[in-house]
């Protein structure tokens, strides 16, 4: 029997459990859930833990962990699995099997309104409008909402479509009903009634019915033909043809099969996935595989029930019939588990069993390049390939100018390795040799001056070089490299902002790379990152300009009291509204007077 210290106390809370199904949870020493379990005899159930030593040693030290029990008492099994699936969901107990879900899926509403709208959404109000789904595919959704648009004219406006404001005519028609899209129900042009009829079939498609729709477009077409309303009659059969090319892509078994639920599972020693279909009208309308995290060594009947009662409340299904490959360890009320061995119902459970295959497949795959590959080399791998670099581009810099009509100019170069910003190895440069504002010239200087002492010193040298400007630019740039002799070993891009091109030297036609890349976005991130370096450096250095100057007006105060001033004042104007004894404490009484008289004086003349 296995010992844990706080026996006697949990000895007697097992005593008062009830013997009927239930739900009971584990506390810690620190009143936390630990775990949640579901029974048919709770009082069992409970004591099993304690009367043997446990084989798995996680449920062990769950064992020796537990401080109290409490539990809930229901009137089934299958309430005490519904029940356990929301405590698990709710609190997330460290020792419970963990679903790997957290997505939040997308519905198709159809809005409680006059006039309803149907459109998606991945929020789902209780405000009396109907929901279907939810659907584990967003292209799923795209294209029945396409479909639905392609079939019907319905309204896409927010517009409070009431009987008093159509018959007060405070709405006008758009362009929808001008392109044919609309009937301009705003306008009283369309009655409800035909309105309703739509959002009927569509209710239908949704639910997989699509035979009755079909039936009730081919008698209306009929109708129309023997009215001699030819056109509404031809635009009837281009609705049949459409819902018929639908169906014939949904349909995969025979169409007897209908509602129809259909679990599979594949096991491996720290996961079980699970796979969903949902059948109706023999097509697969829902599909949706889980991966669930084992905790206690639970047995595939456990989980493959946990997986049932977790998809079939998340997804709304009341199927009556669940195909599976073997029992689960629940008994659901009103549902017949089938276990097919051959015919149609097998091959949905084939189907079922392939795709939870490849889920797994593609998650091993995942894990293993992941393993394999850091996401820095998967990024970079990728800008190599979309700049058409030789070498991967570990070792990035990016260049940038900042002046104002040519005062005070500087420069920045900033250093990415492996794909990060490498902040240390960020460089300043004073422009010496460029008189005015000639950014051309500027670039040319300290790429110069940036590769040459780097060449020198014996250091490595960037596989990529981002010179953050145009053609004009990016040439300056090249020129510096080739009176080093280094343009055979980096390469050099320019990179424009207005239209975010991309620039080979030598090559008029320049490189559009899409907006949502990692490439493009290194790129900006460098481009943004050497602007701010460089125009952060250039306004401190226009600011101590601006001080300085006006202090070396100042005769008698020379270039080291200008420097003590503004160290200890900080600012010209702390400077004014310094007393005299101040100023004297910092560069003597003589100098003191001489700038304070000098301080008083320019007051004076401004006013």
């Amino acid at each position: 029997m296995l010992q844990n210290p706080h026996m006697e106390v949990l000895r007697d809370l097992i005593a008062v459990l009830p013997s009927g199904p239930g739900v009971y949870q584990f506390f810690d020493e620190h009143d936390r859930i630990i775990y949640v379990g579901k029974a048919k005899n709770l009082k069992r159930r409970v004591a099993s833990y304690f009367n043997r030593e446990p084989d798995n040693g996680k449920t062990r030290v769950l064992v020796k962990k537990i401080r109290d029990i409490r539990h809930i008492v229901v009137n089934s099994e299958e309430d005490a699995l519904l029940l356990e699936n929301n405590l698990i969901k709710k609190y997330q107990p460290r020792y419970n099997v963990l679903l790997k879900d957290d997505k939040s899926f997308p519905w198709i509403v159809i809005r409680n309104e006059p006039f309803p709208r149907v459109h998606q959404t991945r929020q789902f109000i209780r405000d009396g409008s109907q929901y279907f789904g939810p659907y584990t595919s967003v292209v799923m959704v795209r294209t029945l909402l396409e479909l639905f648009r392609h079939l019907y004219p319905l309204r896409t406006c927010r517009l409070q479509l009431n009987k008093d404001n159509i018959s007060q005519q405070k709405f006008k028609r758009c362009l929808e009903f001008h392109i044919g899209n609309c009937k301009a129900p705003c306008e009283g042009l369309q009655s409800e009634a035909e309105y309703l009829s739509y959002i009927e079939d569509i209710r239908n498609i949704l639910k997989g019915n699509i035979q009755s729709v079909l039936r009730y477009l081919k008698t209306r077409m009929h109708e129309m033909a023997d009215a001699y309303r030819f056109e509404e009659a031809e635009a009837l059969k281009q609705r049949i043809h459409v819902l018929s090319g639908f169906q014939s892509k949904s349909t995969i078994v025979n169409p007897k099969i209908d509602n129809v639920d259909v679990f599979s599972i594949l096991n491996d020693d720290k996961s079980a996935y699970v796979n969903f279909l949902r059948i109706m009208n023999g097509a697969v309308i829902q599909a949706h595989t889980v991966e669930i995290k084992k905790r206690l060594n639970e047995t595939e009947a456990d989980l493959l029930a946990f997986a049932i009662v977790d998809m079939r409340e998340r997804f709304n299904s009341t199927a009556r019939e669940i195909i599976v490959p073997f029992l689960p360890a629940v008994d659901l009320t009103q549902v017949d588990f089938t276990l097919p061995q051959i015919g149609d119902k097998k091959k949905l459970l084939e189907l079922s069993e392939r795709n939870v295959k490849y889920f797994r497949l593609e998650k091993l795959k995942q894990e293993a390049n992941r393993l394999k590959t850091p996401r820095h080399l998967v990024l970079l791998e990728q800008l190599q390939k979309d700049l058409r670099l030789n070498k991967l581009p570990v070792h990035i810099e990016c260049f940038d100018n900042s002046n104002i009509q040519g005062a005070y100019p500087v420069a920045a170069c900033v250093v990415f390795k492996n794909g990060k910003p490498a902040k240390k190895d960020y460089r300043h440069f004073n422009i010496k040799t460029v008189v005015g504002p000639d950014d051309f010239a500027s670039m040319e200087e300290v790429v110069y001056r940036r590769y040459k002492r780097l060449k020198e010193e014996g250091s490595s040298l960037p596989q990529l070089v981002v010179i953050d400007g145009g053609k004009g630019q990016l040439g300056s740039a090249v020129k510096a490299l080739r009176e080093l002799h280094l343009d055979e070993e980096i390469t050099i891009i320019g990179i424009a902002k207005r239209l975010e091109e991309i620039f080979y030297p030598g090559d008029p036609v320049p490189l559009y790379l899409d907006k949502n890349t990692s490439s493009l976005k290194i790129i900006q991130h460098l481009r943004n990152e050497a602007h701010r370096f460089g125009i952060t450096f250039h306004r401190d250095k226009r600011s101590k300009g601006a001080l300085v100057s006006e202090l070396a007006q100042v005769p008698g105060i020379g270039p080291q009291s200008q420097e003590v001033l503004l160290r200890h004042f900080k600012s010209m104007q702390n400077i004014r509204q310094a007393s005299l004894e101040e100023l004297a404490g910092q560069i003597g009484q003589a100098r003191a007077k001489i700038l304070r008289t000098w301080l008083d004086g320019k007051g004076r003349s401004r006013d």
